[in-house]
């Protein structure tokens, strides 16, 4: 690529990006300052260097063809997949989770970057089979794609990252065509997962009454029993579906097979998640459950949000941060204090900007020839958009707290550095658009 090239960027994608790191910058250290006035962090020195570090990288990338990764997208995936069983046994625990790989004075979120990787080698299986759209084993190879590294990130545990993981699958699969029935089963697999998961949870510590039916969900001998009944029913229409060719013996088959797995997996996690992941989703439900523990977070981030009002009440101006009332205020809640600052209207403009990111990657996925680029930019539109559904939801209520930082925004060098991959790697799908 010639350096006049650098005119056909995309320049309504990295405004809005320049934006936000600015605006993190300037709210890392807001979040550092005491209520004397007092610098008791350094944090925003470390934003400004990782921020230009990821800007000078996406601009190389840019100038590179992104196509070049087509043919090493297995290799990256494979060498990637190293440091991240590594930082399973050896990793740094932070808050109760091994998630961190350090070496020296330098560390980093390595699933951070392992979610480029999926993306770019399930772009590449996705291009290659575009000529059997909807068959099975498709799906199931995609899913086995994405399914290997989540599985390590859950070893961590890290759910919030786990959960991205199945965002950017379900987004990529389905712009590539798979049937809408591997999809729904996918997506009716994860809701009610999530709700057997929580039932008994709002049964013990919110409701605080017994009901008999829970015992479906809690107790291995009536659990084990409810799956054998429906397994039987499945396997009776497997049969039949086999045998006859009769529409009505497969929906028998899909339907039982999505309680099963729900109730299976909703089962599981209550054994595998930590204590405090299990809080997070009690206090996601009613955080005056635990006000002063589990519920802290979301309570202060609220009056944070709360307190902003209209126009916020000025830049340094917070009170929540700057009395030490909001933990995690530079990496998870970072959207809470610059929102207690900006008010209603410096929200807007969080959200404007990550409109705008996703309307460009939509447009440059709308105009690509390259079905590899086209889905590149589905994976990235989906990593980008449920980051900040996520990140803001949670320190809304909205949504449980799950650890996911604000793109662009959140203190964190990893997630910066990958997230700029991700901006370097789409502009140089925008320039090369409607090569094939």
């Amino acid at each position: 690529m010639k350096y006049k090239d650098l005119l056909k960027i995309d320049y309504l994608l990295l405004l809005p990006v320049l934006i936000l790191l600015v605006l993190g910058i300037l709210y890392i250290y807001s979040s550092g300052i005491t209520h004397e006035g007092n610098l008791v962090s350094n944090e925003y020195l470390r934003q400004i260097i990782w921020a230009s570090v990821g800007l000078i990288v996406s601009f190389i990338l840019s100038m590179v063809n992104y196509r070049k990764f087509y043919n090493i997208a297995i290799y990256i995936y494979i060498f990637s997949l190293i440091p991240l069983l590594y930082t399973v046994v050896f990793g740094k625990v932070v808050f109760g989770a091994a998630r961190w790989l350090r070496i020296g004075i330098f560390g980093g979120q390595m699933s951070e970057f392992i979610k480029i990787t999926v993306i770019i080698l399930l772009a590449r299986f996705l291009a290659d089979t575009d000529h059997n759209k909807k068959t099975f084993s498709r799906f199931i190879a995609s899913c086995i794609i994405v399914g290997i590294p989540m599985f390590i990130v859950l070893l961590q545990p890290d759910l919030g990252t786990a959960m991205v993981y199945l965002a950017i699958l379900i987004t990529m699969v389905f712009l590539s065509g798979v049937s809408m029935r591997y999809i729904t089963f996918m997506i009716a697999c994860i809701a009610l997962t999530g709700l057997f998961l929580v039932l008994p949870l709002w049964q013990t510590h919110i409701w605080k009454k017994s009901m008999p039916f829970m015992a479906l969900l809690t107790s291995p001998r009536i659990l084990t029993l409810v799956v054998l009944f429906f397994a039987v029913i499945a396997a009776i229409a497997l049969f039949g579906y086999l045998k006859y060719k009769k529409k009505y013996f497969y929906w028998i088959v899909y339907i039982p097979s999505i309680l099963i797995i729900s109730v299976v997996t909703s089962f599981a996690a209550r054994l595998i998640l930590k204590q405090y992941q299990l809080m997070r989703l009690i206090v996601f439900l009613d955080p005056n459950v635990d006000p002063r523990g589990a519920g802290w977070n979301i309570i202060q981030s609220m009056t944070a949000i709360g307190a902003g009002g209209l126009t916020g009440m000025g830049y340094l101006q917070g009170t929540q941060s700057h009395y030490r009332f909001l933990p995690e205020q530079s990496t998870d809640f970072i959207f809470s204090i610059y929102s207690e600052e900006t008010g209603f209207l410096g929200g807007l403009l969080i959200f404007a900007m990550f409109l705008l990111i996703c309307f460009r990657i939509i447009t440059t996925l709308k105009t690509t020839a390259d079905p590899f680029g086209k889905y590149m930019c589905a994976g990235f539109l989906a990593m980008y958009s449920f980051h900040f559904i996520i990140n803001v939801g949670m320190t809304m209520g909205i949504m449980p707290v799950t650890g996911l930082p604000l793109l662009f925004m959140s203190y964190g060098g990893s997630a910066v550095l990958s997230s700029m991959i991700g901006i370097g790697l789409l502009l140089s799908i925008y320039i090369r658009r409607f090569n094939r």
